[in-house]
Order: structure tokens, then sequence, then C-alpha cells
């Protein structure tokens, strides 16, 4: 098996993540309301994204049942 930090899944996470953030600063950093809830709905698409990365990888085996229930306890 490889190692994990090379796996597509992993790579693909990472770069949600820093489009999550990305999208929340470029909305903060926005003029109007329009503009800013453009950038983010964009956070929140890439959020969908990386929740159903997750649900994949607990469905083959990449992330175990304990750390996804230790995920999903922790506060929004």
């Amino acid at each position: 098996m490889a190692r994990f930090e090379d796996l597509d899944v992993w790579r693909r996470s990472s770069r949600l993540c820093v489009q999550i953030y990305q999208g929340l600063a470029k909305g903060f950093e926005r003029g109007g309301d329009k503009d800013s809830n453009k950038f983010f709905y964009y956070a929140k698409s890439s959020s969908g994204e990386l929740r159903t990365q997750i649900y994949i990888g607990i469905e083959i085996g990449y992330i175990s049942k304990i750390l996804h229930a230790l995920i999903k306890s922790r506060p929004a």
C-alpha cells in the first residue's frame, strides 16, 4: 500500500481544505453581500465535496469508523 500522503484522495482532500479557507477569506474581503455570498457558496460547495471524500474513504477502508466518529463529534 502506498503512503497515505501519496494517495489521490489525500491530495484532493488537502486541496479542498485550502479551497474552503480561500472561499471564506475571499467572501469576507468582498464589499457587497451578493459578491460575498458567491464565495461563501463556493466554500460550502468545497465543504460538501470534502465530506463526500471522507465518506468514500470510510467505505473503502482508508478512514476508520473510529476516526470518523471523532471527526463527526467535533463542534462545527
